[in-house]
């Protein structure tokens, strides 16, 4: 598939916002700005004006995951010998916040379904296999892909179990048991983002070795259709924010799986958490955008320049003047860590780089609400209205720091205890 740049039913309606980061002034070549520009495109032109609905009833945004496979973004980081778009970790993470801009709920779901192409594709490539290891997994993954190019299949990423397991600290508790052909699978995820709505579950679970203990190091990546029996999707959806998301709890039970479900080689997941740690960053790019959509709407309200609202301008008080200086350099400040973490995201990463990007993870998922809170008080009483996209924005943005395996937390006490240690010392 191709991308259709400039194919989106309204873009020629309207001018197009901006981009978050100037293809220029950060040095990203053509192909990378086009691929950008797609996602800022179809989220400003076509995403923008569905967002309210999924929102108020919390449901997932299906019509939109459409749009993104008539123009190729299902595919971003699938190869171009695969039908894909080819783009590597940073290209994906910048059109994924132009889409969080937008739509908070689709770029987060987004990130679930093109994780499954980009750890099996892009991050797979730079670990450690045989020959034939790897030639199995080019078999297996060219199944994967062959079904999202050409089906508009759906990929989700459930994760958290309500433990340690999401935070790296323990096994994962869905267990996977070998049996001729591939695996038995029990267990539950919760937050389960776009359950129901994928085509594949792609779960972590726990190989089990009889007469061993359950070691993260038997983790397996396996991609389980959701019409298998045994899965089912249980609980309600009512949160706060990223209600588009429908991350409701999913179950397995005696779930039968068969080898080639696997999107990763045995071992290659674990491999993949301890040498490319940048794989946990991809949350973040949907709270870039909407950082952006904070400061973007601010500065439209203040110029009187919100559609369906009067062209009343209040740019001209110093208060509001202040607050805006005070919402650019949050930012910048923001823009500047966090580009600097993608660009550096790869295998074998130093420990500063590692250590900048758990920094980075906390500015973004603290600053994107620090910023919609500024620009509600900066804006005032009209800005809570829920025909207007900035409370939206700002109950969305709380949600970040929460999410697992990277919260706010987790990066603070690593940064803390990493910058302080090296590998093996102690205070015995």
């Amino acid at each position: 598939m191709t991308m259709q740049v400039g194919k989106t039913s309204t873009a020629d309606k309207l001018a197009l916002d901006a981009p978050i980061f100037d293809p220029v002034a950060f040095r990203l070549d053509s192909e990378q700005t086009d691929i950008i520009a797609l996602a800022r495109e179809i989220g400003q032109s076509v995403f923008a004006g569905r967002a309210a609905a999924y929102d108020r009833d919390a449901v997932f945004p299906t019509e939109n995951y459409l749009d993104l496979h008539r123009v190729g973004l299902l595919g971003i980081t699938i190869p171009k010998k695969h039908g894909g778009l080819g783009a590597g970790y940073q290209t994906y993470a910048l059109a994924a916040a132009e889409i969080g801009r937008y739509c908070g709920a689709t770029a987060l779901t987004w990130n679930m379904h093109v994780c499954s192409t980009l750890w099996s594709g892009p991050l797979a490539d730079d670990l450690d296999m045989d020959d034939a290891t790897r030639a199995e997994h080019e078999r297996r993954r060219a199944i994967h892909y062959k079904r999202i190019i050409e089906d508009g299949a759906i990929y989700s990423q459930p994760f958290s179990e309500g433990g340690a397991a999401a935070a790296g600290g323990v096994a994962f508790g869905t267990k996977a048991k070998p049996v001729s052909g591939g695996w038995i699978i029990n267990g539950k995820k919760i937050f389960a983002s776009l359950s129901g709505h994928a085509d594949y579950y792609g779960v972590l679970c726990t190989e089990i070795h009889e007469g061993e203990k359950a070691s993260r190091r038997h983790t397996l990546y396996l991609a389980i259709p959701s019409r298998t029996e045994g899965v089912s999707v249980v609980g309600d959806w009512d949160p706060l924010g990223m209600r588009g998301t429908v991350s409701r709890t999913l179950l397995f039970k005696d779930v039968f799986v068969p080898e080639d479900a696997a999107l990763m080689p045995r071992g290659v997941y674990f491999q993949a958490a301890l040498r490319w740690p940048h794989m946990f960053l991809t949350l973040s790019p949907t709270y870039m955008g909407l950082a952006q959509a904070a400061y973007d709407f601010t500065l439209r309200y203040l110029r009187g320049e919100v559609p369906g609202m009067p062209p009343v301008k209040r740019r001209m008080y110093p208060t509001k003047q202040i607050a805006v200086a005070q919402m650019q350099i949050k930012l910048e400040q923001i823009k500047a860590i966090w580009f600097q973490a993608i660009t550096e995201a790869r295998a074998n990463p130093s420990k500063e780089q590692v250590l900048r990007a758990y920094a980075a993870q906390y500015s973004v998922m603290e600053g994107a609400n620090e910023l919609a809170t500024l620009a509600i008080r900066t804006c005032g009483g009209q800005a809570m209205l829920k025909s207007l996209p900035l409370e939206r924005i700002y109950r969305d943005s709380r949600c970040g720091s929460l999410m697992l395996p990277w919260t706010a937390e987790l990066c603070l006490d690593r940064i803390g205890r990493e910058a302080l240690y090296e590998p093996g010392e102690s205070d015995d």
